[in-house]
């Protein structure tokens, strides 16, 4: 652009950024004109899973998953039980990470005969050049590939990442002021990427972190439902998980076990077919 400044168009924050300042991210940089990601190859987070804690329940159900991560996020979410990863890097701090290629994650997800690979533990969205190289070669070997996101990416993204997307797990909290107050974000762009991925055949299983006086009221709960049922199908699943104090978030008690069993016959009554509850 226009004095040395680029537009990133990872994520639905399309952020101006000019020379020598990094995306909302913090792991996106303009150096002299050119946009770089700062987090190419450097993983922070390796584990291998059960799938079962993606969330995914039907979708290679009773198999391990390599899972990886970058350090970063596009959202601040006060109540982040990954907050050491996702917040960090500082702005002016360097990216942290083991250098770890894309052939050797998918070497190593052959070599401990896991079926699958997820890009979790902070947003794929922000490390998608890394992914994605890593998505085709996963491919290529017939190993499934798995987003666990919080769905704010851009149609860009999306539509770079869907060939090759087999499943993914989208955080959906519902509520617009949740979104931008508490996140940083806002819930529109993440209601169109659910009913894309949904249409473009995708596996898709959304989980709703269920926080007292912010998410937790039988309307709140509702409109998630109703989405999930009218906008995309009754048949796709619905994590509904009990919150936890964390990070800037320590003030709120942990939900009741009454919400989310209300949260259930709410899905129900919407007539959603798959609904689990969570984190108890």
């Amino acid at each position: 652009m226009n004095e040395k400044k680029v537009g990133c168009i990872a994520c639905n924050h399309r952020c101006i950024i000019s020379e020598g300042k990094r995306g909302i991210c913090r792991v996106r940089e303009n150096m002299d004109g050119s946009l770089y990601a700062l987090n190419y190859g450097k993983t922070i987070a390796l584990n291998i899973d059960p799938i079962e804690k993606k969330p995914l329940y039907h979708f290679l159900p009773g198999t391990k998953i390599y899972s990886f991560g970058t350090q970063g996020c596009n959202f601040r979410c006060t109540w982040c039980q990954n907050w050491e990863i996702s917040q960090s890097p500082g702005r002016e701090e360097d990216v942290e990470g083991r250098l770890i290629t894309p052939e050797e994650h998918v070497r190593n997800a052959l070599a401990h005969n896991c079926p699958s690979i997820a890009y979790t533990y902070s947003e794929p969205t922000i490390f998608v050049e890394y992914a994605l190289d890593t998505m085709k070669l996963a491919k290529e070997k017939d190993l499934k590939n798995v987003w666990v996101s919080n769905g704010f990416m851009s149609r860009e993204t999306l539509d770079l990442i869907i060939p090759y997307l087999d499943a993914a797990n989208i955080d959906y909290k519902g509520m617009d002021d949740a979104y931008k107050k508490y996140c940083g974000g806002r819930v529109e762009p993440i209601e169109e990427n659910l009913k894309y991925l949904h249409e473009q055949g995708v596996h898709v299983e959304i989980t709703t972190l269920v926080i007292p006086d912010i998410n937790d009221k039988y309307e709140h709960l509702e409109k998630i439902a109703n989405f999930i049922s009218r906008e995309m199908d009754p048949e796709v699943p619905w994590h509904v998980t009990r919150f936890f104090p964390a990070w800037k978030m320590l003030d709120k008690p942990v939900t009741p076990l009454e919400t989310l069993i209300m949260a259930e016959k709410i899905g129900r009554k919407a007539g959603l077919k798959n609904i689990h509850i969570g984190n108890v």
